[in-house]
């Protein structure tokens, strides 16, 4: 017998009793971004690879071990898009949104890295991505992160995540740091975990969210980033402050936060939790003022943030915050063959009738009990039932499923009424 296939290491299945909780949070997360006026923006999963090593940077783990790229037919390098963010700014490049125009865009869908596998980390993972541009001030920085603790709130999982921040400068103030800190580093080489001492001289930056504890121990003393700010950063990082204050926002600064490319400047934030273990970050955001022009744009300043679904997911199904959706309303039960051709004329009229009530029509015969079983495990909260007394009758019975009621009985005239009055 031949070995059964299976599904790439680390890309997982979302099964039927799982998609619930996905489409409510899709559901919740598209009409937030919507109300404050963001529109939905659609690009390739598949970019050409030297999007990703000019944005993302060559020396990044994302370009040198993670990243899905393979050549084509006819010889180009492709890759799975690890991240959203250059995809868009390739998009919106293109398409000619940038110049003198102003862009609120989100978008969702997977992204691609191999890496090691583990709770809340897969090598096909689901992002939502929020991207601004043609803004340069900090009240954008300040609604993004109003939008998310709406999101949050709306979630119900608050309480269950905290808010750091930061401010990178600008370029020039941070090579001005990046020289210091190098300094600083260096007599201390040797100590530093692996990556570190890989990443002193080239992205020294990266040393300071290292995860070695002994690497953090020593970065606790280093040089601070908020003093080498320039004079617009650091008024900038104020006006931040004092939106976010006004809006009754609770943050922590935290002058370790950064991000390890030179395109990005001033804001840098992130939202974590402590339900999830290691991978605590549920969404990072930051301006990228630099990235556009880099691209072959012209300067245009920019600011995203990007969030896990399956990290978001993680935190509401740990701390049961939503009550997983009724994927039934009704289950209509048809005992014989007259039922069976009466019962799907009647499922199409509640169809058009109320097209947001989820109806399954039991389809491939069976005894009366085995049908009432099959709506009982449906989580339906009603049965209508069909037989041969209601098929001559011309009558539907009402079962409740979930509820000490007695069993209703009405003219398939007075169904549609009497199932308005039962759901609202």
């Amino acid at each position: 017998m031949s070995k059964t296939v299976q599904a790439v290491r680390g890309m997982r299945d979302i099964l039927p009793a799982e998609t619930p909780i996905w489409q409510h949070l899709e559901k919740v997360i598209s009409e937030v971004l919507l109300s404050y006026g963001y529109q939905e923006i659609r690009f390739p999963i598949v970019e050409k690879t030297e999007l990703f090593k000019r944005s993302i940077g060559e020396v990044t783990d994302i370009v040198e071990k993670e990243m899905y790229t393979f050549d084509d037919r006819n010889g180009d390098s492709l890759t799975l898009r690890p991240e959203g963010t250059a995809a868009c700014v390739r998009a919106a490049i293109e398409n000619g949104m940038l110049h003198n125009q102003i862009h609120k865009l989100w978008y969702t869908g997977p992204m691609f890295r191999h890496e090691r596998p583990q709770k809340g980390r897969y090598r096909q993972f689901n992002q939502v991505g929020v991207e601004v541009f043609g803004l340069q001030g900090p009240d954008v920085d300040a609604e993004l992160i109003l939008i998310t603790r709406r999101l949050w709130e709306k979630l119900g999982i608050l309480p269950h995540v905290r808010l750091e921040l930061n401010s990178l400068g600008t370029i020039e103030s941070r090579a001005v740091y990046r020289e210091k800190l190098i300094e600083y580093l260096s007599a201390y080489e040797t100590d530093l975990d692996e990556d570190s001492r890989n990443r002193l001289h080239s992205n020294p930056l990266r040393v300071l969210d290292s995860k070695s504890p002994q690497t953090q121990e020593i970065v606790k003393n280093a040089p601070n980033l908020l003093s080498f700010l320039d004079n617009e950063s650091a008024e900038h990082f104020e006006q931040l402050k004092q939106f976010l204050d006004d809006s009754g926002v609770e943050y922590e600064v935290n002058p370790r936060l950064v991000r390890g490319l030179d395109y990005y400047s001033k804001t840098v934030f992130e939202w974590i939790t402590d339900k999830l273990g290691a991978q605590g970050t549920v969404c990072a955001g930051g301006r990228f003022d630099g990235l556009v022009d880099y691209l072959g744009g012209k300067p245009t300043p920019a600011v995203g943030l990007a969030m896990g679904m399956e990290r978001l997911i993680g935190v509401v199904e740990e701390i049961e915050s939503i009550e997983s959706p009724a994927n039934v309303d009704c289950y209509l039960v048809l005992a014989g063959n007259a039922a069976q051709r009466k019962g799907l004329q009647l499922a199409e009229s509640v169809h058009n009738a109320l097209p947001d009530l989820k109806l399954v029509t039991h389809c491939g015969g069976g005894s009366f009990k085995s049908q009432l079983k099959k709506a009982d495990k449906s989580g339906a909260r009603i049965a209508l039932i069909i037989g041969d007394d209601e098929v001559t009758n011309n009558s539907v019975n009402i079962k409740f499923l979930r509820e000490d009621k007695p069993q209703l009985s009405y003219q398939e005239d007075e169904l549609i009424d009497n199932l308005f009055k039962i759901f609202g």
